[in-house]
């Protein structure tokens, strides 16, 4: 199976800054120093992702996806470990990798008063064999919001546009974060079914997702985080067979313990 994705040993830290106080008693004047401490974002992370698989990087919020999936793209510097991504250095490639990959992150804002059809004819632009964006409104079912402005789409709408975008490179490999946010349930379906079909055709899709049906539904293999570092690498159901637990979103719970963390906030 060739690798389209390669992580080995990846680590990040970043460096947190906060005042220390050093004024003596009774002293008159304020006086502080700055005392640094060091976060590990993540911590020797490793996992590989096949051609024409979906790949699921789980785990909580402040676990290091985002950092991981950023150091895979190259838009952040990792302080150690190797990535290669379709054969490619991220950080000294970027320019020939990003011709092949498309990216969705859900954060992304986009000027708001651009039109639908002018912003996927922008997008289509940038790339030499860009996929037909019309074709891909009509199969996100949006063609219909073609003339609309993007500020006046739903979170919904807004979000299947996004990855819209995200697929108008015609990539070989696609990074989705948080797919389905704001769609309800026959639109997440709908989108499933899409990608399952793009990943029939060879697509390789990396996803984040805190809906572990989605998970199930899509992933080959997922590697779920917790404080940086890996708790759990391989498939859904084998992270259920390792849990004590015989459903998935159980063992997902367990495995991050956030479970624990809601009982506490009862």
């Amino acid at each position: 199976m060739q690798e389209v994705i390669k992580v080995g040993q990846l680590t990040k830290s970043y460096t947190q800054r906060a005042p220390r106080n050093t004024c003596p008693a009774g002293g008159s004047a304020a006086s502080s120093r700055i005392k640094e401490n060091q976060l590990k974002a993540v911590d020797n992370v490793s996992f590989s992702v096949g051609r024409g698989r979906v790949f699921g990087l789980l785990g909580a919020n402040g676990a290091g996806k985002s950092t991981t999936m950023e150091c895979i793209l190259g838009t952040k510097k990792a302080d150690s470990g190797q990535i290669s991504v379709l054969g490619m250095n991220p950080l000294t490639d970027r320019k020939k990798l990003f011709e092949r990959v498309g990216v969705q992150f859900q954060e992304t804002s986009y000027q708001e008063q651009i039109t639908v059809g002018e912003l996927c004819e922008v997008t289509a632009s940038l790339y030499r064999n860009a996929a037909d964006p019309w074709d891909l409104l009509k199969r996100f079912g949006i063609a219909d919001k073609k003339k609309s402005l993007v500020k006046d789409l739903s979170g919904g709408q807004r979000q299947r546009l996004f990855i819209i975008l995200a697929l108008i490179p015609d990539p070989e490999l696609v990074f989705l974060d948080e797919l389905t946010t704001g769609l309800d349930a026959k639109a997440r379906r709908e989108v499933w079914k899409i990608l399952s079909e793009l990943k029939e055709k060879g697509l390789t899709i990396l996803l984040t997702s805190h809906f572990m049906d989605e998970v199930e539904a899509l992933c080959d293999q997922i590697c779920i985080l917790k404080g940086g570092k890996t708790v759990f690498y391989g498939t859904v159901s084998e992270a259920v067979k390792t849990s004590p637990y015989g459903k998935f979103e159980d063992a997902y719970l367990w495995y991050t313990d956030e479970e624990e963390k809601e009982d506490e906030n009862l």
